[in-house]
């Protein structure tokens, strides 16, 4: 069995067995500079389906590999316009090309940094995989010579094995980024490992946040569709990133409503977890002053909010009909949360919490007394959060 067929065997085998993709390009690396392929930089781009992501791929050089994720707008930037991998996939055809006697003026400024970094020689090619989709992979050298017809043709011959290594992790990321993505990081893990039964659900102790957006009624019915969807986006964007930079987890888009959860892990974890969600409720604020600055000086109307906050035990998993399910999150923990963000409209506040996470961080909350709330018998005490730094 000769070099190129070995290759392809223990790609087919242990390479797509083994998950790694930095063994598996490093491996490919290796094995053809053994054969006299001169590398010095290899790059696996490969596509993959996600809302926020359209690629990820690996770098290797002789010092290492790292693996890095293109978003959608990158490909509408010069980083991807007119380079290799946008070459290959409009041309359909592998693309080889010397380093030397490069035009400024004319050739991609990628050309220009490798060949300003050593680089002699440069060759892209396609990788072709299962479910007729196709990726990219370039190979730079930096010898005298460049690369020889038989080092592309050893390439070639080993692009089989590199496609079956590689396009299992490239499905398993792809799945897992769509669950993310739509159901956040707590449930899609849930869910990757076997939590997929209507009925099944988990429970934890968590600090429950309820962001509703106010006005958006009134909104949708005057304005233009693409303002509503600018301004819910906006919105979204807010809160979604408040909520992560905090160690929280969005659960739930509902209308105009986001549901969160900050986890609990034990009782030493409360205080923190109670202080970092009043912390993300404030940022919340801060990051839509921020937004409605920009909506007026565009002339569109400020957008208000209301935002409840509470700690309990919540249970997520399956609801529906064995031919549809939804992962959702129920609880009296969430119901209260909800009705507390509800009370602001009463109270003039534009956050609240109850007493459960207001005693964890006692100097971000003023009472507001106690209230009626839908659904108890007894009146709650809420606490508004203090927007303002506190002083002293």
């Amino acid at each position: 069995m000769d070099t190129v067929s070995e290759l392809n065997h223990w790609m087919m085998t242990e390479g797509r067995r083994s998950g790694d993709p930095n063994r598996i390009v490093a491996h490919f690396c290796s094995t053809l500079i053994d054969s006299g392929v001169p590398l010095w930089r290899v790059n696996i781009g490969q596509r993959f389906a996600n809302p926020l992501l359209i690629a990820w791929g690996i770098v290797w050089t002789p010092g290492g590999s790292e693996t890095y994720d293109v978003p959608h707008m990158q490909m509408l930037t010069q980083d991807y316009i007119g380079s290799s991998f946008e070459y290959i996939l409009q041309h359909q055809r592998p693309l080889h090309k010397s380093l030397r006697n490069l035009d400024p003026q004319k050739d991609h400024s990628s050309y220009l940094d490798f060949a300003e970094a050593g680089g002699t020689d440069y060759y892209a090619t396609l990788l072709d995989y299962g479910d007729g989709s196709q990726h990219g992979c370039t190979f730079a050298t930096q010898t005298e010579n460049g690369f020889t017809s038989h080092h592309l043709a050893m390439i070639e011959a080993a692009k089989p094995g590199l496609s079956s290594a590689l396009e299992p992790i490239t499905m398993r990321k792809s799945s897992l980024s769509l669950l993310r993505t739509y159901l956040g990081d707590g449930p899609s893990e849930a869910v990757w490992k076997g939590t997929i039964r209507r009925g099944e659900r988990t429970t934890l102790d968590a600090v429950v946040m309820f962001t509703d957006l106010r006005g958006f009624t009134a909104l949708s019915d005057s304005a233009a569709e693409e303002e509503v969807f600018d301004a819910l986006n906006g919105y979204f964007d807010v809160v979604v990133q408040s909520v992560t930079e905090h160690g929280g987890d969005i659960l739930k888009f509902i209308g105009d409503g986001v549901l969160s959860i900050f986890p609990i892990q034990g009782s030493a974890d409360r205080k923190s977890q109670c202080r970092q969600a009043a912390l993300a409720a404030k940022r919340v604020l801060t990051g839509l002053a921020e937004l409605n600055a920009v909506r007026i000086a565009a002339a569109s109307s400020p957008l208000g909010i209301g935002i409840g906050l509470n700690t309990g035990q919540v249970s997520y998993g399956n609801i529906g009909s064995p031919g549809r399910l939804d992962f959702t999150v129920l609880g009296r923990a969430v119901n209260l949360a909800s009705r507390i963000e509800g009370l602001t409209k009463t109270t003039g506040d534009r956050a609240l919490a109850t007493r459960t996470v207001a005693e964890e961080a006692p100097e971000l909350f003023a009472s507001r007394g106690h209230h009626n709330v839908r659904g108890l018998s007894d009146p709650v005490e809420v606490f508004a959060l203090i927007e303002a730094p506190p002083t002293g």
